[in-house]
């Protein structure tokens, strides 16, 4: 049933002109500005795909972008889904299968997050080296699962070494000073308490946040290599906690997006 779904979706984007993407691209929340950058083929709303989940958060768009950025063909999900909007993880993670039978060989992540390394500060950007499953689930824990790939997906290097050596490389090359660390995904809406990030600072966790966990999984079931990036929005010290607006993180996540930008186009430019 569910391989039959991918089919239908497959068809219906072929069938739109969406043909061998090279790349994959989710943009996180507030992170959308990138798509300026894209000469765009075609565009449709996540409303229109067959059984594409529909993005219900403010600062995700929901719409899924093919065309070229750095000579490159590129697929582009502005609007990503979490768990916290109601969905489970097969929903959460359809865009990222969906991208992989349509041809993807590689797969770039952005997402907003707080900064729990209390040295990372707001405005910060992050190159995601590894990761902390918080969600309580797999997306890969589902009957069936196993037609898709090995079901024991091994997470020794979930984001690639190589990906990420070249991303080091271009924030060198101009200037743009690039975190590293290890992002925790928890299942949100809201956000944490003062107990919940003394937690996180203990398990040495650098950067939280509602998402990126699942894709990636998905992602290596499917042998497609990746890298992730965080733009820090907020400091989350649980000895100096302010209240958070959903706003500003928006808006922290607008300013430094151009960083993040130069980041994907080199890389692109790179692959």
């Amino acid at each position: 049933m569910k391989k039959q779904q991918l089919q239908e979706t497959k068809e219906f984007l072929q069938n739109k002109g969406i043909t061998n993407p090279e790349i994959g691209i989710v943009l996180g929340t507030g992170l959308g500005k990138l798509v300026n950058e894209i000469t765009i083929e075609q565009e449709v709303t996540y409303a229109e795909i067959p059984y594409f989940p529909q993005a219900t958060v403010e600062s995700h768009s929901g719409k899924l972008i093919y065309g070229i950025l750095s000579g490159k063909k590129v697929l582009v999900m502005s609007g990503r889904f979490h768990m916290y909007e109601g969905y489970n993880l097969w929903e959460v993670t359809y865009g990222i299968r969906t991208m992989h039978v349509l041809g993807i060989k590689t797969l770039l992540v952005s997402n907003a997050a707080g900064a729990i390394n209390l040295s990372y500060k707001k405005g910060d950007i992050m190159l995601i080296d590894d990761h902390l499953n918080l969600q309580g689930s797999s997306p890969l824990a589902f009957k069936g699962a196993s037609q898709f790939g090995n079901i024991f997906a091994d997470m020794l290097e979930p984001y690639s070494k190589k990906l990420n050596a070249k991303l080091k490389e271009i924030a060198q090359t101009n200037n743009i000073d690039l975190k590293e660390g290890v992002y925790a995904s928890v299942v949100g809406p809201q956000l944490e308490t003062r107990a919940e990030y003394r937690m996180l600072q203990i398990l040495e966790v650098d950067a939280v946040g509602m998402s990126t966990v699942p894709e990636i999984i998905v992602a290596k079931q499917l042998n497609i290599p990746c890298a992730a990036v965080s733009v820090l929005t907020d400091e989350c010290d649980p000895k100096n906690l302010h209240p958070v607006d959903i706003s500003e993180i928006i808006e922290v996540a607008g300013k430094s997006e151009p960083k993040m930008i130069t980041l994907f186009k080199g890389l692109i430019d790179k692959l």
